[in-house]
């Protein structure tokens, strides 16, 4: 039963990890088809790089969340104590990013709405 277990474990975290890859891929398209449609369809570009960023954002934190879970999962399979302290040292570096990045995100969004300028 322990090695059925391992086996799943593993590509749980294999899943988690191609998860995250396809969040960013798919966040990254969003965004980029977001600030080209709009850039394009008129003159006004803050809005829409703004808005470009955010989906960016939230993509980019989802899938770290993803990451720190596959991390987790893999760590949990064999650990050792070398495994543990890389575990908690890429937890730690990984959940600095996203506490900065969506603090980002939550200043962006809370930011008042600034008339559009136009792009001559």
């Amino acid at each position: 039963m322990s090695d059925v277990l391992k086996i799943v474990v593993q590509y749980t975290a294999y899943a988690a990890e191609g998860a995250s890859a396809l969040i960013i891929v798919t966040g990254g398209v969003q965004a980029l088809w977001i600030y080209l449609r709009r850039t394009f369809a008129r003159d006004y570009v803050m809005q829409e790089i703004k808005l470009s960023r955010l989906k960016l954002g939230h993509a980019l934190s989802l899938a770290l969340e993803f990451l720190i879970g596959a991390d987790i999962l893999k760590t949990a399979i064999a650990p050792a104590w070398s495994e543990i302290g890389q575990l908690a040292a890429i937890v730690a570096i990984r959940t600095v990013l996203n506490f900065f990045l969506t603090w980002e995100l939550k200043f962006e969004e809370a930011a008042p709405q600034r008339e559009p300028s136009r792009c001559e």
